[in-house]
């Protein structure tokens, strides 16, 4: 049903997904292959989908796990052989690598344009430059979304709505208290992160490294890294934890990071910041006629803040559960619920221990890290998460 000016246009598909980011662009490529008819929804440009603030560090293993080739050409920045550790005085260095921390630092937009055009091709329906209002809720189930283009609202309607909008979670956030998901994480376990791309004068040393430094004073609750890109270009930045009272990670990176003599006569290309949930997973990540997804999900690893893999794995899961959910002619809580079943199988229960392991490590101070790490009480193995 259409109509005309600024009143509500209403539309139907088999799904929808609000965000295409890698997990919402894997959601509505894979239910799309099952059949569905799939609405692809994202408040960016087409242009512009993919350019978004982050590490740009992926592994190798999710590649392998979800089938994609391998990033090349323009996608690929560097290849990964392992990460670097550092303590807070820099007097102890894990060195971690092998086969799970083989990986690559991509570019992060030709990496989402990528993902973008195979769901185009396989057949889902992008709805570019348009916000996502709020989920539109009937008889307690989930039957579509409305959203809004340039002057226009429209409301869309569909079996199945994944949220895959990121910390922005517009649909979580909307949803009645009955339906029994978390709407909004605690403060504590969400780092503010801030970051630049620069150009240093020359290359360095050991660019198949990425370096993690460990440090409360300067990035408490969280970290700062150097990841090196192609050529000269290095991906740095700071992340606190958004406790009372936390400090702006962009004032923290440019007084103890950026004043380092290695920066001394760089060059920025582009900075930026954001929101990353570092905690386990949503206990309920489904409701009746809704799925959640990455970062609306909380599915980042809690120690470093990867989300690309596990958002990925998560968009995979809920596109089969989708085509899964119109075979059996049910959209319920408890057809959907295997999405969920599956995704703490995969990776969510790991995350859920990771969780533990960062609220122990947030305790530390930076001398009880300096000695843990000297005297090995800290290893490798404890640290080195993919």
């Amino acid at each position: 049903i259409f109509s005309l000016g600024r009143e509500a246009v209403m539309e139907r598909f088999d799904v929808i997904v609000v965000g295409a980011g890698t997990g919402g662009c894997l959601a509505a490529r894979t239910a799309a292959e099952g059949g569905l008819n799939v609405c692809l929804i994202d408040v960016k440009s087409m242009e512009d989908i993919g350019r978004k603030v982050c590490g740009d560090g992926i592994g190798k293993h999710h590649f392998d796990a979800l089938g994609l080739t391998y990033p090349c050409g323009e996608e690929l920045e560097r290849t990964v052989k392992g990460v670097s550790i550092y303590s807070p005085d820099r007097e102890a260095v894990f060195k971690v690598s092998g086969e799970g921390l083989h990986g690559f630092i991509i570019n992060r937009y030709m990496f989402g344009q990528r993902l973008l055009k195979w769901a185009l091709d396989a057949g889902v329906e992008l709805r570019d430059s348009t916000r996502v209002i709020s989920p539109i809720i009937k008889e307690n189930t989930v039957v579509g979304v409305k959203a809004k283009k340039s002057a226009s609202t429209e409301e869309i309607y569909s079996s199945v709505v994944i949220d895959a909008s990121g910390m922005n979670a517009v649909i979580r956030k909307n949803l009645p208290l009955e339906f029994g998901i978390e709407r909004e994480p605690d403060k504590a376990d969400v780092i503010a992160c801030y970051r630049e791309i620069r150009v240093l004068r020359e290359e360095l040393p050991e660019p198949e490294y990425l370096r993690i430094y460990l440090t409360s004073k300067i990035a408490p609750g969280g970290y700062y890294w150097i990841f090196p890109e192609g050529g000269n270009k290095v991906n740095v930045g700071l992340g606190v934890a958004m406790k009372q009272g936390f400090p702006n990670p962009k004032f923290q990176l440019y007084k103890y990071v950026l004043s380092q003599p290695l920066f001394d006569g760089s060059k920025i290309v582009h900075g930026g910041g954001g929101l990353v949930p570092t905690r386990r997973p949503l206990s309920k990540m489904v409701a009746d006629g809704l799925m959640l997804i990455g970062d609306a999900a909380f599915q980042v690893n809690p120690l470093h803040g990867g989300g690309i893999g596990p958002s990925m794995t998560a968009g995979r899961i809920a596109g089969k559960t989708a085509v899964k959910a119109f075979e059996e002619e049910s959209f319920s809580t408890e057809t959907l619920w295997q999405y969920g079943v599956e995704y703490i199988r995969d990776y969510g229960a790991k995350q859920a221990g990771l969780d533990i392991f960062r609220l122990f490590l947030q305790k530390l101070s930076d001398e009880d890290l300096n000695y843990g790490m000297k005297n090995k009480l800290i290893n490798e193995d404890d640290l080195l998460i993919t």
